[in-house]
């Protein structure tokens, strides 16, 4: 009699779709390329037996560290000692991927069931320190391609800008709530201002291409973000008054 043979099949591992369907959006830029960036990074951690607070930290490091390099070289590249591409190849690159690893992070989170409100505390407080960084990055341009750049506009930009962060916390729990809630073509094309990735990825494009630019950058976008900033309190009081 022939003795049976037990076969155990190897565990199921989860693909780079099964870990993108779990993302939390962030908007049409993000959820075509930096999701699907970060999914493939959250694919390659679990092979690892990484968790997400490693994909976190790593976010923050590679951010940082890119960040402070555009500070440092800001002021050669104004005087032409450093051509302009090398630091806006730098940021492009590093700033991607850093965002594709803050994506990662909540993807890994939740398809393996290791999300904790350590892990969350820890991935917003990263998200605070990394984006700080990345202001003082414009701002430092800014002032070194025109140095009578007033001061209040800086500090004005870099308040304006964490209304993104704190909005898309605050978009958590039971009490969320959209001013505009269409997912249309045209609305999310709108939305792309507000889109971390894309907006990560023209401040790239700035520093590589016209580092100049990066005054009207920041006029642009303490615009756009104070603007947001004043609808939402509006929408809100609005509805609380209801």
């Amino acid at each position: 009699m022939t003795p049976s043979v037990t076969t155990l099949a190897e565990p199921v591992r989860p693909t780079a779709a099964d870990f993108h369907r779990t993302n939390r959006g962030g908007g049409l830029f993000s959820e075509s390329i930096s999701q699907w960036i970060g999914a493939s990074f959250a694919v390659a951690a679990h092979r690892l037996g990484l968790r997400p607070t490693a994909l976190t930290l790593t976010n923050l490091v590679l951010g940082l560290a890119t960040s402070v390099t555009v500070v440092a070289l800001a002021a050669p590249v104004a005087r032409g000692d450093v051509p302009a591409w090398v630091v806006g190849l730098l940021a492009l690159v590093g700033w991607q991927v850093a965002y594709a690893l803050d994506c990662a992070d909540g993807q890994l989170a939740r398809v393996t069931g290791q999300g904790s409100a350590a892990g969350a505390r820890v991935d917003v407080l990263c998200d605070v320190a990394a984006q700080i960084a990345l202001v003082a990055a414009l701002g430092a341009t800014a002032v070194a391609q025109h140095p009578s750049t007033p001061s209040w506009l800086v500090a004005a930009f870099a308040g304006t800008w964490m209304v993104n962060l704190v909005t898309s916390v605050m978009q958590a729990g039971p009490n969320a709530a959209s001013m505009v809630t269409s997912t249309s073509l045209p609305v999310r094309l709108v939305k792309l201002v507000r889109d971390y990735g894309a907006v990560i990825f023209v401040a790239a494009l700035v520093l590589l291409l016209a580092p100049a630019l990066a005054l009207w950058v920041m006029v642009a976008f303490t615009i756009v973000n104070g603007g947001f900033l004043l609808a939402s309190i509006a929408f809100s009081a609005r509805a609380s008054l209801r």
